[in-house]
């Protein structure tokens, strides 16, 4: 029997090293950048970045669920962010910096709403991570796709995993 190859949509800051964290985990099949719970059609990267579209910069991820779950992506998830910060992760502000997950189905919906409710009692801030669900998903920009990797071979700076 195949493995059934699954779809989930996380927005965390910064879609370039999100994409970079989530893709190094084994089973992740595939990953890209896009732009997801917003109201305007296949938005630019210029107009999500000026705000008002209701964007977030995020990532689908495909994951193959007999090698990794979908819990521990939500493990994942919550380590490469601070799940506390509302419309914002480090020196990115705004609302498609929101940390969310976007949920695909009515199990994703809950094992979210389980992954929040487990990390409450870790944080003195509450967790400002929204669960949402997930629509169209807009894939950004070629440039943006596997950016880290591409600016890597191009001799660009190396790029820490903090």
């Amino acid at each position: 029997m195949a493995s059934e190859v699954r779809s989930a949509t996380f927005a965390a800051g910064c879609f370039w090293g999100v994409e970079r964290e989530l893709r190094r985990l084994e089973g992740v099949v595939d990953a890209e950048v896009g732009y997801t719970g917003g109201s305007v059609e296949d938005p630019s990267y210029e107009q999500v970045c000026a705000g008002g579209t209701g964007h977030a910069e995020a990532v689908r991820v495909e994951y193959d669920e007999e090698k990794i779950s979908y819990e521990e992506l939500l493990d994942a998830f919550f380590e490469i962010h601070d799940p506390t910060q509302v419309n914002r992760q480090g020196p990115d502000v705004g609302e498609q910096y929101r940390s969310a997950i976007f949920v695909h189905d009515s199990d994703q919906a809950a094992a979210a709403r389980r992954a929040i409710a487990e990390r409450e009692d870790r944080h003195d801030r509450p967790i400002a991570t929204r669960i949402e669900p997930a629509g169209s998903f807009w894939r950004a920009e070629e440039y943006h796709q596997r950016y880290h990797e591409k600016r890597r071979r191009r001799g660009g700076m190396r790029w820490s995993t903090s």
